[in-house]
This record gives C-alpha cells, structure tokens and sequence, in this order.
C-alpha cells in the first residue's frame, strides 16, 4: 500500500486495528483527513469512533497498523516524542469534561500551565479573557461548571482545546444532550473554529442534517471499516446499504 500521504492530508492511517478482549473495535481501518476541512466520521453507536479519534492520537496504542500527522509517523515514536506531538491535537469531549473544583477560568489556565508551562500571569489572564470573548461567554471566569447551562459548557470546553492553539481539533459529540437552537450554536462554533482560526476539524456526531451541511469531508464507519467516504454528496450516492439505510432515517424523508 502507497504510504504517501495526499498533500492535502494533515492526517492519515492505515489498516488500523484496535481489539479488547474478543471484541475486534477498528478492524483496518484506512482514512485520510484532508488540512483545514471540517471532516466527520458518522455511523451506528458503538462502531469505534471515539476508539478510532483517541487511538489517532496516540491515546490509545494500536495492535497494529499505521498513524500519519503531516510527515511524521505517529505510531513509530516513543513515549515522550508522542507526548511532544500530541501538543498540535485538541479534543473536546463529548459532556466538556470540565474540572468541577476549578472556575472556568481555571480550567481555561490549566492546559497552560501544566502543559506549555507558562508561568506569567498576566500572559494566562489576557488569553482567558480573549478566548471567552471569542466565543462570545465573556465575564464568566469566576462561574464553576455547574452554574453555566449545557451549550455554555460546550463552548467553554471548546474554549479550553483551542488554549493550545492546535492544528488539529477533535470534537467528540458536539451537540449532545442540547436542544437544536443550541445545536446550532454549537456548529456554528466549528464552523468559526475552522474559518476563523485556519484549524483542521474533525467531528463525530449523529447530527447528520448538520454533518452535511458544515462537512466538506465525511467518513462512514461500520463493522471496523470505513466503508464509504467522501463529500456529502459522494456519500449519498453510495451503494453500501448499511450507509443508505442510516442516511434515509437520519434525514427522515428530508432532502439531501
């Protein structure tokens, strides 16, 4: 297989695998994402996509096969020289994840200083204050977690991915648990995220309306395999049966 990656992929794998026990998760899995795209990997609940973004970086260590990012093989380094590249990831979690114990500023500071160890105060101050007005929650640095409603804890653990300013962010349910005004909100958040800031998105969700129309890019995971992926309408014409049959209830007769 050509290990070349197209030079517009900022990540690529091949034949990756990942098993628990019996229970075989990814099996050879092979997707390209393409540098500064919104990307979506969809299909049924329990397939491995979060296996399949947290194995990419690194999180998880492959049973075998093969992770790009740009140049550099991911699955070929050791311990600390990942740690090192996991730096240009985000990911925010599908509930935040935010610490209760900690206000949003704090948990706004804590990838900062535990992570890219800035210890000038003024420096953490300005870029809490500044991510907080980009989207647009401002003035809330002393609020906990529980004091802000679901979608403002879904921008606010945006907020605290971007702090590392990466080139990549992984979004793992996005819209979750929100309503669909504040569903929107939230893809139009990634949207802002990868026009706005130049960084490459790549989303799980079960918003399929939503995948396509903010996706350029969509990947379809079934049985361990990408079985079909490309633009939206590349998906819709896919012969796969499994993807025609979930896109026709996900869209429930509306218009793809």
């Amino acid at each position: 297989m050509n290990t070349v990656m197209d030079s517009r992929a900022i990540i690529k794998t091949e034949n990756l695998w990942k098993t628990f026990g019996s229970n075989e998760v990814l099996k050879g899995v092979n997707i390209q994402i393409p540098e500064k795209s919104i990307s979506a990997v969809i299909g049924q609940s329990g397939t491995g996509k979060s296996v399949l973004f947290k194995t990419i970086m690194g999180m998880m260590k492959p049973d075998r096969g093969r992770v790009w990012f740009q140049d550099t093989e991911l699955t070929a380094l050791g311990p600390d020289a990942l740690i090192s590249m996991r730096k240009h990831f985000g990911y925010s979690f599908q509930n935040a994840a935010l610490f209760d114990s900690m206000t949003v500023g704090e948990n706004l500071a804590f990838p900062l200083k535990e992570v890219l160890r800035v210890k000038d105060r003024g420096e953490i101050k300005k870029r809490v204050e500044e991510l907080l007005e980009w989207i647009e929650l401002p003035g809330i640095e002393q609020k906990r977690p529980d004091e802000l409603s679901g979608g403002m804890r879904k921008r606010v653990g945006v907020a605290r991915a971007l702090m590392m300013r990466p080139e990549v962010l992984f979004f793992d349910e996005p819209t979750t648990g929100l309503d669909p005004v504040l569903s929107e909100t939230i893809n139009k958040l990634v949207v802002r995220v990868n026009h706005e800031l130049g960084i490459t998105c790549v989303m799980i969700t079960h918003d399929i309306p939503a995948a396509f129309r903010i996706a350029g890019n969509i990947a379809f995971l079934d049985q361990g395999h990408i079985v079909a992926e490309g633009t939206p309408q590349e998906l819709t014409n896919s012969a796969y049966q499994m993807v025609q049959d979930f896109l026709r209830i996900s869209f429930n007769g509306m218009q793809v």
